[in-house]
């Protein structure tokens, strides 16, 4: 029998939590600016999940 492989997924910006650190600096510049949706290429809906993820990550002092 086949099984069928269980590979993981990679995350998608509406995974993304205010504990991917990692991810999130990517989507933001050098002096701390949110890249907008023409770079990123994201949806609408994505980038403001992005946005608001980010600027929790802020206040909860994860990011800068």
């Amino acid at each position: 029998m086949d099984k069928p492989t269980d590979k993981p997924r990679s995350k998608t910006p509406e995974d993304y939590t205010v504990f991917d650190v990692e991810l999130l600096t990517r989507h933001v510049t050098d002096t701390g600016k949110i890249l907008p949706r023409r770079i990123t290429q994201f949806t609408a809906h994505q980038q403001r999940h992005v946005t608001k993820t980010i600027k929790r990550a802020r206040s909860l002092l994860l990011m800068k």
